[in-house]
């Protein structure tokens, strides 16, 4: 099952959208190219169990 969240690139601030693997688990962490500059994020991804609503946090990689 996949769902789509938004995530704030952490180097240049645009926000991008995502697809995230609802069965890989309810905290996953991987890295994503930004789509506006190229970058690598470090994303961080929270879905409450209940709703499935996803949330995620962005960090620089390196």
């Amino acid at each position: 099952m996949e769902a789509t969240a938004e995530y704030q690139c952490s180097y240049c601030g645009e926000y991008s959208t995502t697809f995230v693997d609802l069965s890989a688990g309810f905290e996953q962490s991987y890295v994503e190219d930004c789509q506006v500059c190229c970058r690598p994020n470090i994303l961080s991804v929270y879905v409450d169990r209940d709703s499935l609503d996803v949330q995620i946090t962005t960090e620089y990689e390196g």
